[in-house]
């Protein structure tokens, strides 16, 4: 899967999309941060992997290929950002910083983490609302689900 997923991206990155996607108009604290991120204007042009987080997860440990995928491709053009959501059996109940040191400390993540949000169903933040839009209405079904944009 993750060959797959990094052919995929090589793909999508070699198209040289210059526009930015409607999708991403939307802004952002970092995770623990008080300034708000404008995706569109940070991200315009890159190949994104979307990932609903939790750091209480069966999945968590995805957070070291997520990082290792995020180091070896950025220079490219890609980028994962890191969206935590408590959303699912209650798997993210940290605060932001908590969720903040736990992901840095435990699995050295660099990538974009962005303020905890939710991510399904009617109290899902407009840019899951939207992802969910653009993919036939799917939102995330459990934790570590992803977009590819």
């Amino acid at each position: 899967m993750t060959r797959f997923l990094l052919l995929l991206v090589l793909l999508l990155a070699s198209t040289g999309a210059n526009a930015c996607s409607d999708l991403l108009d939307a802004q952002f604290r970092p995770l623990a941060g008080k300034d708000k991120v404008d995706l569109c204007k940070t991200y315009e042009g890159k190949v994104l992997l979307i990932v609903n987080t939790a750091s209480k997860c069966g999945y968590t440990p995805q957070y070291d290929a997520l990082e290792a995928l995020h180091a070896r491709l950025s220079a490219r053009g890609f980028a994962v950002l890191g969206f935590p959501s408590n959303d699912f059996m209650g798997q993210e109940p940290g605060s932001e910083k908590e969720i903040r040191d736990f992901c840095t400390l435990t699995y050295g993540v660099k990538f974009p983490m962005f303020e905890k949000v939710h991510v399904k169903g009617e109290e899902a933040n407009p840019f899951y609302a939207k992802l969910a839009a653009a993919s036939d209405g799917r939102y995330p079904s459990w934790n570590f689900y992803k977009y590819l944009i």
